[in-house]
């Protein structure tokens, strides 16, 4: 058995035309779309678990600005006060790593899937249970989703990345390390400059991710508003 053949790119491809065939009125953009909310959903108690790791670091942060204050007068020991601090109260971002790592999944069998385009070839790839359509309609909002080299679909994702990190961070601003500034706009630059020669359905899919996981955690924040493990 081919695992990636086999258990990684036909399930995904036949879900895609399954729900292209479905809900996603045969545009297969809206598929694309349809498939990364399944995906989230599915994923959900992992985003739930790093909503609450997200209210740790807040109370985390409320400590470092109290040894900020404690050691006011000897940067030094403030410094190393802070550096050991935070070393003893590491989060190991386990959930977050797990939605992240199936959605990298996801994306390399979706450039898999529309590399070359979804001709007949890989339509004899299909279950019995899923039609096989005359043509497949690449057209959304007046897109073609298989082309690459396009600017706006990229910088789109680049902004709401921007804006996710940039919120993330400012909820623990005295933590924060001048890798996080580079991060904040580093990111979202790799992510534009992949994406851009990438087919437009991988931003299609990230930009969805991004919503939802932005939806999804002020959802969540407002449920767990609830006292979070203390800290030591």
């Amino acid at each position: 058995m081919n695992i990636w053949q086999d258990l990684l790119y036909t399930p995904l491809l036949n879900v895609l035309i399954y729900l292209y065939n479905g809900i996603a009125g045969q545009n297969l953009g809206l598929a694309v779309v349809f498939l990364t909310l399944i995906l989230r959903l599915v994923l959900l108690p992992f985003t739930v678990a790093s909503v609450r790791n997200e209210a740790f670091y807040e109370k985390l942060d409320k400590k470092v600005e109290n040894i900020r204050k404690a050691f006011k007068n000897d940067p030094v020991l403030q410094k190393q006060e802070i550096r050991d601090f935070l070393h003893q109260n590491r989060i190991h971002p386990w959930a977050k790593a797990i939605v992240l790592g199936v959605q990298v999944l996801v994306l390399v069998l979706l450039y898999q899937v529309f590399l070359g385009g979804i001709n007949y070839t890989k339509l004899t790839a299909l279950y019995s249970w899923v039609q096989r359509p005359d043509f497949v309609n690449i057209n959304f909002l007046g897109w073609d989703i298989g082309l690459r080299y396009t600017y706006f679909w990229p910088a789109l994702v680049a902004a709401v990345l921007y804006l996710e990190i940039y919120f993330e961070q400012r909820k623990r601003k005295a933590s924060l390390l001048n890798s996080d500034s580079v991060y904040r706009y580093f990111f979202p630059l790799l992510g534009f400059l992949t994406l851009f020669i990438l087919p437009i359905a991988k931003s299609i899919f990230i930009l969805t991710s991004l919503v939802f996981s932005l939806i999804m955690g002020w959802i969540l924040r407002k449920i767990f508003n609830v006292k979070q493990p203390a800290i030591d």
